[in-house]
């Protein structure tokens, strides 16, 4: 039997047996998200809480490239310069409220990530209790290259991963496959992409969760990110970018080359707020780090990195974005540390 709780074709919230199943269906679009795929979502999550016929919650993207490649940007940062601000700011607040009703749902929430998850669609499933990664998994977090921040959740969730993997993730928004999100933890189980219409089915039908996912979980093989995690962990253990850079430097070897070569040309603001960012992180709760990036996100429209960043990547795709300040040593603490000052009664209510 299959309910349907919503017409939109951007996304459909139905009842499959006893699993809630929410299908982002923007699969030329890469399933980016909405903000009225936001409301549904929120709409479908807050009605099966208390629904005794639903007893977990699946989440999955169409189509074979993405399960969820971010935000619509172009719209947002369209609305920021045409003085809408509010506007695109309603979208980020209702965002971040769904992030942080998803880390604390009360039911098993499962995200089956088969492609790209990128931005939004980090904070939609990485902060369930399951994340269940196809051999398509690509995950990164590249918003630093566009004159933004790692935002939905990743206050929260990138200081906590094993030694520094997380600040490497947000300075150089390195793609991340699958064997690596195993190991980092952020994907939970490797299940065959082949396998996961049985897996929805077996979930709809009450099967036990974890027994379900041991039944059909692969060996992804080795993390290639293994051998480099000693390096990152020492130079991304120091006390600013410029210093991280400077030990990449001095170190020398192909691998830091690589990872330096990647934190070139992001913004110099975006690399100091991420920083700064993950620094604060791991001493917050979830509410604060949601509460803490919608500071950063109000201020961040009332830049330029943002908006050129995304004119070089997104619109004239030249890939040579004019930052201002133009490089690290220009960066005022002072102005960084604004971005992080409570907004009074702007701030981010979390119901």
């Amino acid at each position: 039997m299959e309910t349907r709780m919503d017409q939109d074709p951007e996304i459909l919230c139905e009842i499959r047996g006893e699993a809630g199943l929410i299908t982002l269906n923007r699969p030329r679009a890469l399933n980016a998200l909405t903000l009225d795929m936001v409301r549904a979502m929120r709409v479908a999550l807050d009605a099966w809480q208390t629904d005794p016929a639903v007893t977990r919650v699946v989440v999955r993207g169409a189509g074979e490239k993405a399960f969820c490649a971010g935000g619509d940007i172009r719209r947002l940062t369209d609305l920021g310069r045409a003085g809408r601000a509010d506007e695109a700011l309603a979208f980020w607040r209702e965002e971040y409220q769904l992030n942080a009703l998803i880390q604390r749902y009360p039911k098993p929430y499962i995200a089956l990530i088969d492609g790209i998850v990128m931005g939004g669609g980090v904070g939609i499933s990485l902060h369930g209790r399951y994340r269940v990664a196809g051999e398509r998994y690509l995950f990164a977090m590249p918003e630093v290259g566009i004159g933004f921040f790692p935002d939905v959740g990743a206050t929260y969730a990138l200081p906590r991963l094993r030694g520094r993997a997380g600040l490497y993730i947000a300075l150089t928004g390195e793609r991340i496959r699958r064997a690596d999100a195993l190991m980092l933890d952020l994907a939970t189980h490797a299940v065959a992409s082949q396998d996961f219409d049985g897996l929805l089915a077996a979930l709809a039908g009450g099967e036990n969760i974890d027994q379900a996912l041991a039944a059909r979980s692969v060996e992804p093989g080795p993390p290639p990110l293994a051998p480099d995690l000693p390096l990152i962990d020492r130079c991304f253990g120091a006390e600013s970018v410029g210093e991280i850079l400077t030990c990449l430097d001095r170190d020398g070897s192909e691998s830091a080359r690589r990872i330096h070569a990647a934190m070139d040309g992001k913004s110099p603001t975006s690399l100091s707020l991420a920083f700064e960012q993950m620094r604060r992180g791991g001493a917050l709760t979830f509410d604060e780090a949601m509460k803490t990036e919608f500071r950063i996100v109000s201020r961040i429209l009332d830049g330029e990195d943002f908006y050129e960043g995304v004119r070089a990547v997104l619109i004239d795709k030249d890939g040579a974005p004019r930052w201002n300040p133009p490089d690290l040593a220009a960066i005022d603490a002072g102005e960084i540390a604004r971005f992080f000052a409570a907004l009074g009664p702007d701030e981010l209510e979390i119901a």
